[in-house]
């Protein structure tokens, strides 16, 4: 399969993804000659692409034609959408053209669908890199997980879900915090490796390869600090009545040099899509798509997420959180310090 359509806003393992397709195709001796890394915001070197994935390789091993952000899939010029079509069937069997892009394809252009009508012959293959939402605590393990076996590791469920906490959806940190927990866990003795690559070495066995320990909660703890902090966390913290464990995350969000008006306004948003759910439940209505439009929620399967959330509480309290957002942000446009306003808002006028 010659054509590889890699997407997805998970820079991190989109990067993994490439460089070891990049490895597994490509002979180093060669590399110079039959590596190509271009832009594909620059027209021109979206053109270069095409042409060079119909060129054969030098000496062994493949091409390789890499394309960041490829234009082919997103608001693709009439111009270049012709070179490809006319490109598509001209590809050379040796050469691997990567179309690399943060956004999903848009399934509505033409190049697309002949993009798409590739991989459902074979002779393409698609990959989605999509981070998980801040408030997808399930699809943040998932991340933990799936980043995990990527880099060959192996974790107990405890230690994925304490990662997950800490981190987020922080994809690129949470490649190099597993990286040091390999090594804080299972580095092996070195002179123990050197005595194995002395006895091996006659055999022809590779040596220095062990298999590594599970990363466990102990681990997790002791070496990864912080918690993962979000506008979100806020939010539930106040819906769960626990004032306190909201400001202290503000101060940790302002820490971070979040600004103070941009999280009232991420809470506000939050707050007002719950409200929206428990207006629209209390008056009977249980379609999740349904809610989702009239709350202006763009993914229906976050209402399933709401509902849990809000179960026990009723609208009026939401109000009443509404109106604390209300005396917050009054208090930042007079010039009040951010950390005072959360604070006199969220304890003084509770």
């Amino acid at each position: 399969m010659p054509i590889h359509l890699f997407w997805g806003d998970d820079e991190a393992a989109r990067n993994r993804a490439v460089e070891a397709l990049i490895d597994a195709k490509l002979d180093p001796t060669w590399a110079a000659i039959n590596l190509s890394r271009l832009d594909g915001n620059e027209p021109v070197q979206a053109a270069q692409a095409l042409e060079e994935a119909r060129t054969p390789p030098f000496g062994s091993g493949a091409r390789v034609v890499v394309l960041q952000r490829s234009p082919f899939c997103n608001q693709c010029p009439a111009e270049l959408a012709a070179q490809l079509d006319a490109n598509l069937a001209l590809v050379n069997p040796d050469c691997h053209l990567l179309l690399v892009s943060s956004g999903k394809p848009d399934a509505r252009l033409r190049t697309t669908k002949a993009l798409q009508q590739l991989v459902k012959e074979g002779l393409a293959s698609e990959q989605s890199f999509a981070l998980p939402p801040i408030w997808d605590g399930a699809g943040q393990v998932q991340l933990v997980t799936r980043t995990a076996s990527d880099l060959g590791l192996t974790l107990e469920p405890a230690a994925a879900e304490a990662l997950a906490e800490a981190i987020g959806s922080d994809s690129a940190r949470l490649a190099s915090e597993l990286e040091k927990l390999s090594l804080y866990v299972g580095s092996p003795d070195v002179s123990s490796l050197e005595d194995n690559s002395l006895e091996n070495s006659s055999l022809g066995v590779r040596s220095g390869t062990s298999k590594a320990a599970p990363i466990t909660l102990a681990a997790v703890q002791a070496l990864v600090g912080g918690r993962s902090t979000s506008a979100l966390a806020v939010g539930d913290a106040l819906l769960a009545g626990r004032p306190a464990d909201a400001i202290a995350l503000c101060d940790a969000l302002l820490e971070t040099n979040e600004p103070a008006l941009r999280i009232v306004a991420s809470l506000s948003s939050q707050i007002r899509g719950w409200l929206w759910v428990a207006l629209l439940e209390r008056s009977g209505e249980r379609d999740p798509a349904v809610i989702a439009k009239a709350a202006g929620i763009g993914n229906p399967k976050r209402i399933y997420v709401m509902r849990k959330q809000i179960q026990g509480r009723s609208p009026d309290q939401m109000l009443k959180l509404l109106g604390q957002l209300l005396e917050v942000e009054a208090a930042l446009k007079r010039g009040a310090d951010p950390g005072e306003a959360f604070r006199d808002g969220f304890l003084l006028r509770v």
